[in-house]
């Protein structure tokens, strides 16, 4: 069994063949470049030990993860890479794609909710354990911005082309129980069952066949983290076009001040 090192933002531990790793931001986990390396780094990790066959990601705290955490001024985390923000080799989406690109099933506890890039965040996993009180929502038009995270792909390709336009355009937040009626959620379980539910699961998959199952994923996922690399790329072009509008600054203080943004269409 492989030790995992110590990470700043997640925890990963093991019991028999499943992994689980919990971030570690509560209350509502707002990722940044950081954030989603450290995951990449654990799955990595997870992928090399024979002994483990599958994992739950999961997350400390009310939200699974909320989004970005922008400040007022239209900055924010999501576009930083840790260095040179112009450097686009260390941007996160590089790490999103290393996520989509590991090869162990994942099963996702989504509590709470799961709201803009922690929404594409939740679409990494195989399967989503989902509650009442779970919220999803693609919220960037409601920022003035575009979707990311792979989500232009991702999230049609789950949900259907028309239902995912709909989360697109009005950046409505879906309930639990919508979520599960649209294929957004596999399973919806009281709030505190979500956790050992997606441990069931998990378990449940890791009673097969290891090379079975691995092989059957690599085929029903195939070409998918290129997919996503090639859908972030034009998705990180034309979030940078829009970062610098009046519009993108408007909406995110609109969020900030928990009201309705006022966009000019500039």
């Amino acid at each position: 069994m492989a030790s995992f090192k110590d990470f700043d933002d997640i925890a990963v531990t093991t019991n028999g063949y499943v992994a689980t790793i919990e971030i570690q931001r509560p209350p509502h986990n707002f990722f940044d470049y950081a954030l989603i390396q450290q995951i990449a780094d654990a799955m990595e990790a997870i992928d090399e030990d024979n002994d483990l066959r599958a994992a739950v990601l999961c997350a400390q705290g009310k939200s699974f993860c909320a989004g970005a955490n922008f400040s007022s001024d239209g900055s924010s985390s999501n576009q930083s890479d840790g260095s040179n923000k112009n450097d686009r080799s260390a941007h996160l989406y590089v790490e999103a794609v290393r996520l989509f690109a590991t090869k162990t099933p994942i099963v996702g506890a989504i509590q709470g909710a799961a709201i803009g890039g922690g929404l594409g965040l939740c679409l990494v996993p195989d399967f989503r354990i989902a509650c009442p009180e779970s919220r999803f929502a693609a919220n960037f038009t409601r920022l003035g911005f575009h979707p990311g995270f792979g989500l232009t792909h991702t999230l049609p390709a789950l949900i259907g082309f028309q239902k995912a336009t709909l989360m697109f355009y009005t950046s409505r937040r879906i309930k639990g129980q919508e979520a599960h009626e649209w294929g957004l959620a596999d399973e919806l379980v009281p709030l505190e069952e979500i956790r050992s539910t997606a441990i069931r699961l998990a378990e449940e998959i890791a009673e097969n066949s290891p090379l079975g199952v691995i092989e059957t994923r690599a085929t029903m996922r195939q070409g998918l983290a290129d997919r996503v690399r090639k859908t972030t790329n034009h998705e990180l072009k034309i979030q940078d076009k829009l970062r610098q509008t009046d519009d993108f600054k408007e909406g995110v203080r609109a969020v900030a001040e928990r009201r309705i943004p006022n966009f000019k269409g500039s």
